[in-house]
């Protein structure tokens, strides 16, 4: 099995990011979205493990002391994080992960 590939889009907020990495994932079945950990609170019609996974801060920061992070950040007063684990099982499975 062929490992799969991960892709950063990167752009400034409202560029249309969004846009277009549901457009790639609506026509790529190998693609799929990485799901961040964040500490912010949920807003009306997100969904847990859908939009993020929301934790509380002294569950991020575990995950940060542990390693479980790829990568993370606080902006504006919330942390986000990309789970280690979940992008390396999505990549060995051969799926390609867009961040």
């Amino acid at each position: 099995m062929t490992k799969g590939s991960l892709y950063i889009v990167s752009a400034p907020s409202g560029a249309g990011k969004t846009s277009l990495v549901n457009a790639v994932v609506a026509q790529l079945p190998d693609v799929v979205v990485s799901v961040s950990h964040t500490t912010r609170k949920m807003r009306e019609g997100e969904v847990d493990g859908v939009n993020y996974h929301f934790v509380d801060q002294q569950r991020f920061q575990k995950m940060v002391d542990t390693g479980d992070f790829l990568e993370h950040a606080r902006v504006f007063g919330n942390s986000y994080g990309t789970s280690r684990q979940h992008i390396q099982q999505q990549l060995q499975s051969g799926m390609d992960v867009i961040l």
